[in-house]
């Protein structure tokens, strides 16, 4: 099957080819027929897998017919990078069609936002508690939005975004085509399914295990020599970007000071960064000019660089959705990729689930050459032995406004 079978306009068919697309994805494939008919649609399908452009097509298809210069279509997103990477997605698909797309975020000024508004656009990607904002100043028209798009659903719920789509769905009063995307479909997510959508068609694409095009491996280690592991891994293994999860702001941001000093390099993305510090990352990361970011799960959905060779769990995800998320950063689409994760004894609980999701036993590995006897090191003139972070120090998640 080639796009050219889903007869889209000649403009929207530039974009395609512009970007040398040639045969749909399987969620392509399976989503943009029921939305170019105008139904609602449940989309499951892991990162990497072409979902944006899923949606984006068919959105881009109906605007090339009806009025220009109002807001026709909404997409709401759970993060900053997550808008901005639609909206290239948009611009790039795009490009020939004349039609305008605008990200509302936070951490940005709002005068801009609000100058683009009212220069008239088509399409708006938008965080919640951004949006909220314009709709409380008065400063957006949602009267004409005619497609709904609810993008990463499950991480909306996860960030406790749920009392912000409920209203956003309450200015919405036009009857509208509405699409949710998830990678997991959880009951809360299920339920608001069964109360906004009508008659749904649902596009499952192995939304219940990571891309096949991925490896994963287990690196036992103790908490205070997580550091000088990544650093042999690092120092051993052949790369092209990698990016290292690690579970605090704090500690991610020492991660990449250490591996800094290391030689490496490295820039990290957590939520301590202003948006302009966030997107000089991602972009230094995108380019090349970093060859390691380390991140907190902000960045676990949002970053589409189909170059990332190696994602590295430096801390043990808190469920095994979120490992889905973080290893959906490589092998994306047809390319190959390495998951390695480091494990603690604290972790058995969460290795046990893991398995169990991909219904195999992972390999274990050890470097050889590493000292894995260095003992806990001591700290302040007391002696006393440095603790390490308990496994519950969770750290929220940015928010968006």
């Amino acid at each position: 099957m080639s796009f050219n079978s889903f007869n889209f306009h000649p403009s929207v068919m530039a974009g395609i080819n512009a970007l040398g697309y040639s045969t749909p994805t399987p969620i392509q494939e399976q989503s943009i027929p029921p939305i170019l008919q105008g139904r609602d649609i449940i989309g499951l399908a892991q990162t990497g897998t072409g979902k944006t452009a899923a949606f984006v097509l068919p959105i881009l298809q109906r605007l090339t017919q009806g009025p220009r210069g109002q807001i026709r279509v909404l997409i709401v997103s759970p993060t900053r990078e997550l808008v901005e990477q639609t909206c290239e997605v948009i611009n790039d698909l795009g490009k020939a069609t004349g039609l305008h797309s605008v990200a509302i975020i936070g951490g940005v000024n709002i005068s801009q936002q609000k100058r683009a508004l009212h220069s008239g656009v088509e399409i708006v990607v938008a965080c919640p508690g951004r949006l909220l904002d314009h709709v409380w100043q008065g400063t957006i028209n949602l009267s004409h939005v005619e497609i709904l798009v609810i993008d990463e659903a499950d991480r909306m719920f996860d960030m406790g975004f749920l009392p912000d789509i409920r209203n956003i769905l309450k200015c919405l009063t036009k009857e509208k085509q509405t699409l949710l995307f998830s990678a997991t479909m959880a009951d809360s997510i299920r339920k608001l399914a069964q109360e906004i959508l009508l008659n749904p068609v649902t596009v499952q694409i192995s939304h219940t295990l990571p891309p096949k095009t991925v490896s994963h491996a287990l690196y036992p280690v103790e908490q205070h020599l997580k550091t000088a592991l990544l650093k042999e891994i690092l120092h051993t293994t052949q790369t092209d970007s990698v990016l290292v999860f690690a579970r605090t702001k704090y500690r991610a941001e020492r991660v990449a000071q250490q591996l800094k000093n290391d030689g490496h390099r490295v820039t990290s993305l957590q939520g301590n960064l202003s948006q302009h510090q966030r997107d000089t990352a991602l972009k230094g990361f995108r380019t090349g000019t970093y060859k390691i970011l380390v991140a907190t799960d902000i960045a676990a959905r949002g970053i589409d660089i189909s170059s990332i060779s190696h994602v590295i769990n430096y801390d043990m995800p808190e469920s095994t959705d979120d490992y889905i998320h973080r290893i959906g950063r490589t092998g994306r689409v047809d390319r190959s990729g390495d998951a390695l994760t480091f494990i603690t004894v604290a972790d058995k609980n969460k290795v046990r689930a893991l398995e169990q999701m991909l219904k195999t036993s992972l390999e274990r590995r050890k470097i050889s050459g590493f000292n894995y006897q260095v003992p806990v090191p001591v700290i302040s003139e007391k002696r006393q032995s440095y603790k390490p972070a308990r496994f519950s120090d969770r750290r929220s998640l940015v928010g968006s406004r």
